[in-house]
């Protein structure tokens, strides 16, 4: 009886251990007084550093919210596509904010919550082009990187188009749009929006072809951290939050990609 009775204890003493470092992210934040954040500063407008060597752009303002409905300040740690993950799993980062698709493989090793931002092609064109649909990139000279998801789009919905193919669209793929050396361009809708946002020459399709969803990434195994996460990116939507920060980046005319809040 005796024996029985040590191993309850034991059993309920493991349990309360594994329940608090279940459960105790959020309050190990706030003990510690700042949450610790990755982002990309890689590439404008998503994430990059300004004059002063700040970090700033789209994921550093999402960053900066969650970290204020936290209750905390934030520390940002300029992390690579490969350290995103591993530096989550080590505990390095609490949360990581920096551009990551949401897909089956990474899904297995962290949480994600709910996207804040989707990704997909866009068809930009010069103005002075004519483009308003994908049947008008017939017979155009259109510049896709080679190889790509867009060069292979493009030779699907429109196989009469000229394609002008580039290893590197950024820079390479900019400068002849920026030069007027092609008629239009297709790539990421993140880069094709904020080109366009800061050329006057050029203008985005509204139509996004394709849709990856980019969620903030977390260790897994804290559902009171998910479920916070998931709530802060709800409000992001649904108080309009989520479009300004967009048109703040991507320019006023730009058309923010529909998100679902739930």
């Amino acid at each position: 009886m005796q024996h029985r009775m040590k191993q309850l204890a034991v059993a309920a003493a493991l349990t309360l251990v594994a329940t608090s470092a279940l459960a105790g992210r959020i309050e190990d934040i706030k003990a510690r007084g700042y949450v610790r954040i990755g982002v990309s500063l890689g590439g404008e407008p998503v994430g990059f550093r300004n004059a002063a060597n700040e970090p700033v752009g789209y994921d550093v303002d999402v960053a900066t919210q969650l970290a204020a409905k936290l209750g905390v300040p934030v520390r940002f740690s300029d992390v690579s596509s490969d350290a995103r993950i591993s530096m989550l799993m080590s505990k390095q980062l609490d949360l990581v904010v920096a551009n990551v698709s949401i897909t089956p493989q990474r899904a297995r090793v962290v949480d994600f919550s709910m996207p804040y931002n989707v990704a997909g092609l866009r068809v930009i064109a010069q103005k002075s082009a004519n483009v308003k649909t994908l049947a008008d990139l017939n017979g155009k000279r259109v510049v896709v990187g080679r190889g790509t998801t867009a060069d292979a789009f493009l030779k699907k919905s429109a196989p009469q188009a000229v394609p002008v193919y580039t290893d590197n669209f950024a820079p390479d793929g900019v400068l002849l749009l920026q030069q007027k050396r092609v008629d239009a361009g297709i790539e990421d809708s993140s880069l094709l929006d904020y080109l366009a946002s800061k050329n006057n020459q050029l203008a985005t399709l509204p139509q996004m072809y394709g849709n990856t969803p980019i969620g903030i990434a977390m260790a897994k195994g804290d559902p009171a951290l998910l479920n916070f996460v998931n709530a802060f990116v709800a409000d992001y939507i649904k108080s309009g939050a989520y479009a300004a920060n967009y048109k703040k980046w991507w320019g006023t005319q730009s058309v923010p990609p529909s998100l679902q809040a739930r």
